[in-house]
């Protein structure tokens, strides 16, 4: 053996050196997102076969859920095709694209968060002076969210066993999959743009654009029973240009196409390789995309025209998808009564979710308090935003002029609150487009979701003012929120648990009676967490 085989080793070895402590530390610092998400995917997961069970318990009530679905693009479009008539295959219809979707939203940001965010805030370079190698912190990353996936993989697996082991394991593989291939687009996005907030912009419109793909092949597809049950036909050229659309094709419990996860795996190895040749050809901090310099005159007012300027891109994609959500629920709509028929427990679903003044109310009503829970997502990422410009160094410059902490705080505010009314008012309109009924009842349905949406940015508000170490937990609140408004009123929950969320003291509109006073007093919340929020802020020392 030659002298220069043995040099490529230690040079190998040297690149990854410190890898391990690196992904400690990263599972230290993510131990209360990781396991918040990976059990919201996983409860979500785990509580559908139970709930259709209650629902379609019957093979008639399921040969009858599949026939509507055969002739419903939109649904398919919605949830994808359905490929066989148990619970185990009824589960991976139901959830499988969104808790694949979930998966690859973990994925993208704990790669971000450990690559760019590391190198953005200048902890990377403090870092790499030790003994740590080129690839310690890409592959720390990676390993983070390959411990992510595993740990659903591993919950999902033993959860769905019951429904059988080979579609459980293909089942829970699948979605750890497509958190993996996220993953690794997201290192390679780190590796082109010199913003963190970039990157997990750009690999969320990647993700946007497999769900369009996967949707669009889907509803463009024959829906008839023979090809839902594998016996004839195929999936779109669109369905399979999207990792999503490859997790429907995995179709567990329905026959299991093994071969599928080849691709899955096969995609992530190649995205990792380009993620580290690119990462071995750029110097730290540096970008092959690089910003545009600014203009040699400053255009911005003020720091409420620079919070605008920071977050007007992320506006402007939430205002972008929650649009097309609601076109496409307002044009499901009329179609909800025929698809739950007789189905008395879908009904009941439906009922406590929407109000009980006729399914299609109840419908709108359901869809307007499921985007209102997505919107609080967005206020939480809008409100933290204040953080991430803190613990960067980037807001000490800023305040180190004349502006003071509040007027700061509040252009990152209007922003945060304002938007997230901005969409729901656009939300509220797509709804009212694809129905093609009543926009004024369908727009107020929507905005009386405003002010629990509030709620949930005051609480960020107020954790990040009064101990900025816990800011973070502002995802968990919106996390539990979402748990019990998406799965609460399957499960049947008390109404107790259902009250805990603020979402749960909202009119039920369409169709129901409005009240103002939970209105009222939701905004008056919010308000006060707010206040809470920024005297705090006003009175602590700012994070080095």
């Amino acid at each position: 053996m030659s002298a220069a085989s043995f040099a490529v080793r230690p040079t190998s070895a040297r690149r990854l050196a410190g890898t391990g402590i690196l992904l400690r530390f990263a599972l230290r610092r993510d131990r209360v997102m990781i396991p918040l998400w990976v059990g919201v995917n996983a409860l979500m997961v785990l509580s559908m076969p139970n709930t259709l069970k209650g629902l379609y318990g019957t093979p008639a009530e399921r040969a009858d859920l599949i026939g509507q679905m055969a002739g419903n693009s939109s649904l398919r479009a919605m949830v994808g095709p359905v490929f066989g008539d148990s619970l185990g295959a009824l589960t991976a219809w139901r959830v499988g694209v969104y808790a694949g979707a979930l998966a690859a939203v973990v994925g993208l940001l704990v790669v971000v968060r450990h690559t760019r965010d590391e190198e953005e805030s200048g902890r990377q370079e403090m870092v790499a002076s030790g003994m740590v190698g080129r690839r310690a912190s890409l592959t720390a990353a990676l390993l983070a969210a390959a411990v992510a996936n595993g740990a659903l993989a591993l919950l999902v697996t033993a959860g769905l066993a019951g429904q059988g082991a080979a579609g459980a394991l293909a089942f829970g593989l699948g979605i750890a999959g497509v958190g993996m291939v996220f993953a690794t687009t997201a290192a390679i996005v780190a590796q082109l743009t010199e913003s963190a907030r970039l990157a997990r912009g750009l690999t969320a419109a990647v993700l946007g654009a497999a769900f369009v793909l996967r949707a669009a092949g889907d509803s463009a597809t024959d829906g008839g029973t023979s090809q839902a049950f594998g016996t004839g036909g195929g999936s779109s050229l669109l369905t399979w240009a999207s990792p999503l659309g490859w997790l429907t094709n995995l179709r567990a419990f329905a026959g299991e196409r093994w071969w599928v996860l080849g691709l899955l795996a096969g995609a992530a190895l190649v995205q990792g390789a380009v993620a580290y040749a690119l990462a071995d050809r750029r110097d730290l901090g540096m970008s092959f995309l690089p910003s545009r310099p600014g203009p040699a005159a400053g255009r911005l007012g003020g720091a409420r025209a620079l919070a605008w300027r920071l977050q007007r891109g992320s506006v402007l994609g939430w205002s972008i998808g929650f649009l097309l959500a609601g076109l496409v629920y307002g044009g499901m709509a009329d179609g909800a009564a025929d698809l739950l028929g007789d189905n008395e427990g879908a009904r009941e679903i439906f009922e406590r979710m929407g109000g009980e003044a006729g399914l299609t109310d109840a419908f709108l009503a359901a869809m307007a308090g499921m985007l209102g829970l997505v919107a609080a997502l967005y206020v939480v990422t809008s409100v933290l935003r204040l953080h991430g410009e803190e613990t960067s160094g980037r807001a000490e410059p800023v305040l180190a002029g004349s502006v003071g902490r509040l007027r700061w705080a509040a252009g990152h505010l209007v922003v945060a609150f304002g938007g997230s009314a901005l969409l729901m008012l656009l939300a509220g309109a797509g709804l009212a487009l694809g129905h093609g009924e009543r926009t004024g009842a369908i727009l107020g349905a929507c905005l009386v979701q405003v002010p629990a949406v509030w709620v949930i940015g005051g609480v960020a508000v107020l954790l990040y003012g009064l101990a900025p170490g816990a800011a973070m937990g502002a995802w968990g609140v919106a996390g539990a929120v979402l748990l019990i408004g998406w799965v609460g009123p399957a499960l049947d929950v008390p109404r107790a648990v259902l009250d805990l969320s603020p979402f749960g003291h909202l009119p039920k509109l369409p169709g129901g009676e409005m009240t103002w006073a939970p209105v009222l007093v939701l905004t008056a919340l919010a308000v006060a967490l707010v206040a809470a929020g920024l005297a705090g802020l006003r009175r602590r020392d700012l994070s080095t």
